[in-house]
């Protein structure tokens, strides 16, 4: 069973203050993100979902899925969302040399161009950590949806992820084929739930390097 927190905890964003946790903003804003695509069978259905309420997202990209499926991508970008940079690989950052890793992340960024990253599965070694501070601003989130657990019942998913949301959160979902059985019941019912409190769902605000 994967064990992780659905909400992060304001000690380990003070800690890791390096890393945006969330978005201060006071203004009813949530920041919907979107990690492992782009993927047809995934992308396209999410477009559609935030479609119907003029909700905007920030798409944290595999560089590999983009060369793929470089439909998919555009189409993302030209509904007027963000995509950010994810590594070409999908890599952890623990589990090759931090010279393979930053490699990864670049070859990415030669795709994407916005100099936002967030890495995969959150692990990252320092090393890592200082070479890409000095160029990107690197994104984790202060709640994560748990779509991609296939341990766990949607229903607790969409119960935790609307109990955690709140004004300024940056929320993790995945659009992944993995990851369709779940976000497929929680991503709905978020969008409406918050769209009738009065939120609106906006992309990072971070603009994209010249």
């Amino acid at each position: 069973m994967l064990i992780y927190p659905f909400k992060v905890s304001k000690i380990t964003q003070f800690v890791l203050g390096g890393f945006i946790w969330r978005i201060n903003e006071g203004e009813k804003k949530i920041y919907l993100t979107f990690d492992d695509g782009p993927v047809p069978e995934a992308s396209l259905w999410v477009l559609r979902q935030l479609e119907q309420y003029n909700a905007k997202a920030t798409f944290f990209c595999v560089g590999h899925n983009i060369d793929k499926h470089p439909r998919v991508y555009q189409r993302i970008l030209k509904a007027g969302h963000l995509t950010a940079n994810h590594t070409y690989n999908h890599l952890s950052g623990l589990s090759v040399s931090t010279d393979e890793y930053l490699e990864n992340v670049w070859k990415a960024e030669k795709l994407i161009g916005t100099r936002i990253f967030r890495p995969p599965y959150g692990k990252i070694n320092p090393m890592e950590y200082l070479s890409l501070k000095k160029d990107f601003k690197l994104v984790l989130c202060d709640v994560l949806s748990g779509d991609f657990d296939k341990s766990k019942n949607a229903d607790t998913l969409r119960e935790k992820t609307l109990r955690n949301a709140q004004d300024g959160s940056i929320i993790l979902f995945h659009d992944s084929i993995k990851a369709i059985p779940r976000i497929s019941d929680i991503l709905p019912v978020f969008l409406r739930t918050f769209t009738e409190k009065g939120y609106t769902f906006c992309t990072l605000p971070y603009g994209k390097v010249d």
